[in-house]
């Protein structure tokens, strides 16, 4: 195992996608930092105003030859820039104010489709009808204020009416973007809950033969194992039914699973598993925790000749669920096992679809060995 280096966030492509799909995304979880968020905004609203000023060029260009004015290109351009930026930051904080006051979007998430489907549409067209007067004032288009109301007029409902076919349009395209990421959300979380509650074919075929050769001279031990193996496959092949469940279901299977290896390794596997009341109780997704304590063995202690000891602590701390795996075995990087690296990107993808930034996976070398911390918003 290494530990975790931070990439830049430019060169984070996870991070980077999980805030553009909280951006473009009713359902998602709040990703990135807030500024990433307004990047997004301004990056939407300058290709917004590439489609304006096409559409002006095919409404009004009179000769072949307009269509080659460099100048009236960049001219008109930045016109229709200032004006969908204004736009987009009323409807970007307009959206920055509300989504809080009305208890945030988990709150958000709990209301009847046709109210969400109220909220994120009606927003945006509220949000043209205020922006676009300070828009076109700020563009210097303020020559329709000037002429008279049958002429000003026709023109302000002419454009009006374009902008309100094309927040529409755009209400459909997100709609579907939105659809489409939330089905690609539900299937990527199933596929990765498929793999991490799969039993690796080694540990099962090893501890059977184990409880086989046990049987003959020490029928305790191999009944001990057994049952212990059992208390496994069923905790993890419940973990496969249920979208959540308690931080103690899954510290039972981890148990479970220590107490297995145990009797395997004797001497060379100690554990120790401390938690809270509170901590316990916390809902999260199932087979989050086993991985980090299958990794702490099969990475830290199996290398180690003389083995050594895996501690799990979970806390309660500042609204979040805390929870360390630590091993003093051979410590990051030292050893050669592969999958390590599969097994924590599918927690992370998971950690990223079901909160968003709000959870995070962390792995460091201990003094000695190697600690994994996993961080979870309780109020999620």
């Amino acid at each position: 195992m290494s530990p975790d280096t931070k990439l830049p966030l430019w060169r984070d492509a996870r991070r980077l996608r999980a805030s553009w799909h909280s951006w473009i995304s009713s359902e998602a979880m709040p990703s990135g930092p807030e500024w990433l968020q307004w990047v997004w905004t301004l990056l939407f609203s300058a290709g917004l105003a590439v489609g304006f000023t096409l559409l002006g060029f095919v409404m009004n260009a009179r000769s072949f030859e307009d269509w080659f004015n460099l100048g009236s290109w960049m001219r008109w351009y930045g016109r229709n820039l200032i004006v969908c930026v204004t736009i987009g930051v009323v409807i970007h904080t307009m959206f920055s104010i509300l989504i809080p006051l009305v208890g945030g979007r988990e709150r958000i998430l709990t209301w009847p489709r046709w109210a969400r489907t109220m909220f994120f549409s009606g927003m945006p067209l509220v949000g043209v009808a205020i922006g676009w007067v300070p828009g076109m004032w700020l563009a210097g288009m303020r020559s329709w204020m000037q002429m008279d109301w049958a002429h000003g007029g026709r023109i302000l409902g002419i454009t009006a009416l374009i902008g309100m076919i094309l927040t529409v349009l755009m209400h459909f395209w997100f709609a579907a973007k939105n659809r489409e990421l939330v089905a690609e959300r539900r299937a990527t979380e199933a596929q990765l809950r498929l793999l991490q509650g799969q039993i690796e074919p080694h540990f099962l075929f090893n501890t059977l033969a184990n409880v086989h050769s046990l049987i003959d001279y020490d029928a305790p031990k191999a009944k001990a194992m057994l049952g212990a193996f059992t208390a496994y496959l069923r905790a993890s092949l419940g973990g496969l039914r249920r979208e959540s469940g308690p931080l103690d279901d899954e510290l039972a299977l981890a148990e479970a699973y220590l107490t297995v290896l145990q009797t395997r390794m004797e001497d060379r596997l100690r554990f120790e598993i401390h938690a809270d009341a509170d901590a316990r109780g916390v809902a999260l997704p199932p087979m989050l925790l086993q991985p980090l304590v299958e990794n702490a063995v099969h990475h830290g202690l199996e290398p180690k000749i003389e083995g050594g000891t895996v501690r799990v602590d979970a806390v309660l701390r500042d609204g979040m669920l805390v929870v360390e795996v630590r091993d003093d075995g051979v410590g990051p990087g030292a050893s050669r096992r592969g999958g390590n690296g599969i097994a924590l990107d599918n927690i992370r993808e998971r950690l990223m679809t079901q909160y968003g930034d709000r959870a995070s996976l962390t792995l460091t070398a201990a003094d000695p060995g190697c600690r994994a911390t996993l961080r979870v918003p309780v109020d999620a």
